[in-house]
């Protein structure tokens, strides 16, 4: 079984603690942000469930862009490491870190 993008993220954050991940999606034709901190997912729009095991990126997302943070995430004065970053872009970084 392959690895969800969700689980892909949150190792990511895992192995980069300082980072908090910002992920802007779109999912049946409505936005969504999903911020990634430290092995963990929630969303900003949309209600997250309190049970770990219920994805908060859906398999059917699209994925726009994925921002870097430095955490804690702070969103009165949010510190930008990148931004815009496409899938593409950092799926690869995932392959090849």
């Amino acid at each position: 079984m392959a690895i969800s993008i969700e689980k892909q993220l949150e190792q990511y954050t895992l192995q980069h603690p300082q980072e908090v991940l910002l992920v802007a999606i779109e999912v049946a034709g409505e936005s969504d942000e999903i911020l990634i901190f430290k092995g963990f997912s929630s969303s900003l729009v949309r209600p997250t469930a309190t049970d770990p095991d219920i994805p908060v990126l859906p398999n059917d997302a699209t994925i726009l862009t994925i921002d870097r943070l430095m955490g804690p995430y702070q969103p009165d004065c949010p510190h930008y490491l990148e931004r815009q970053i496409s899938w593409d872009e950092f799926s690869h970084r995932l392959i090849n870190p």
